[in-house]
């Protein structure tokens, strides 16, 4: 089902059509936009996790430390 939108990415607001299909006993959701899928035993559940992926994906990187040797 293409057409879905994803209201909010963390304090941004962006939408992005997502497509939606089952294989098997699992619906796959996946952004049109962003190399991004995710999965879930309901569409919902897919569409949500793809949601979670989605702020996952653009969440600004974490400085840090390298493990110390010796």
């Amino acid at each position: 089902m293409a057409g879905q939108r994803c209201e909010r990415i963390g304090d941004m607001k962006c939408p992005f059509a997502a497509s939606v299909w089952r294989e098997g006993d699992w619906f796959v959701s996946q952004c049109l936009e962003v190399d991004v899928a995710s999965q879930g035993e309901t569409e919902e559940e897919a569409l949500t996790n793809l949601r979670e992926a989605l702020e996952l994906h653009f969440e600004p990187p974490h400085p840090t430390r390298p493990p110390k040797f010796g």
